[in-house]
């Protein structure tokens, strides 16, 4: 699917679609493509996947494909509340198992266990995945600029750890509302588990899915300000590996060459 534009930013590539639909088409392209490439090198792929409801095209389109080797596939995803049982409808580890797992049947998918003591779950999601370098990370981009839960006041570009333990920011406890996964903010809990931003970006592709009009503004400053943790996805522009994809409502503020 050719994009109506294609510009970088630093190192970053970006790729403007006229639709979501058309994103998420592009995306399970490029996707698909890494994990036989990861395949057909060591016949086994490490992908770590999004969630959240930015994803749906993408991941409808990359589950719909004929030609992506999932039984060679380990899957992971990059967060969970804290206390958050995986059949809660609002766990990220029930929407893994709903819109991938029991679509498409991986050969294996480690989640992130939002009842196991949080130290102990860090630890050992940590050990996961260093055992399994991931050759792909499909990730999205917050209202807020987040990636994964690395909110801008705990998001660190050189973090020490792979996986941590953070209190939610109040953007992102409203996103979640905003979403339909809580009726109130009272009712999203104020911590979660999540893959640190070293972690996400280690990856050897790393496929940045962001269409819709609500993430407009966290794309362009993401894109037209400073490289900064105030806007976590701004370190995406360092990230020589990755590529932005965009429909016309998230790039409607960008400043485009």
């Amino acid at each position: 699917m050719t994009p109506m534009s294609a510009f970088w930013v630093d190192d970053l590539e970006v790729r403007v679609f006229r639709t979501e639909a058309q994103l998420g088409t592009a995306a399970a392209t490029d996707a698909a493509a890494a994990m036989r490439s990861a395949v057909d090198q060591r016949n086994r792929a490490n992908v770590m996947f999004a969630s959240g409801n930015s994803q749906f095209a993408f991941l409808d389109a990359l589950t719909a494909r004929d030609d992506v080797p999932w039984e060679r596939i380990t899957a992971f995803h990059m967060d969970e509340y804290v206390g958050m049982d995986h059949t809660h409808p609002a766990s990220f580890a029930r929407y893994m198992r709903e819109r991938i797992t029991d679509v498409v049947h991986p050969a294996t998918f480690h989640y992130v266990d939002g009842m196991n003591a949080a130290s102990a779950e860090c630890e050992r999601y940590s050990k996961l995945l260093r055992a399994h370098p991931l050759d792909l990370c499909c990730l999205g981009v917050g209202e807020n600029g987040h990636l994964a839960f690395n909110d801008p006041p705990f998001a660190d570009f050189d973090d020490p750890l792979d996986v941590k333990e953070i209190e939610l920011d109040d953007a992102s406890r409203r996103q979640q509302v905003g979403e339909g996964h809580f009726a109130l903010i009272d009712d999203v809990p104020t911590t979660a588990i999540t893959v640190t931003i070293p972690a996400l970006l280690r990856a050897a592709r790393v496929l940045a899915v962001v269409p819709e009009s609500r993430k407009a503004v966290a794309v362009h400053t993401a894109l037209d300000g400073p490289i900064a943790t105030s806007c976590p996805a701004s370190i995406l522009r360092r990230t020589s590996q990755a590529t932005l994809f965009l429909d016309l409502a998230s790039a409607a503020n960008v400043s485009k060459p």
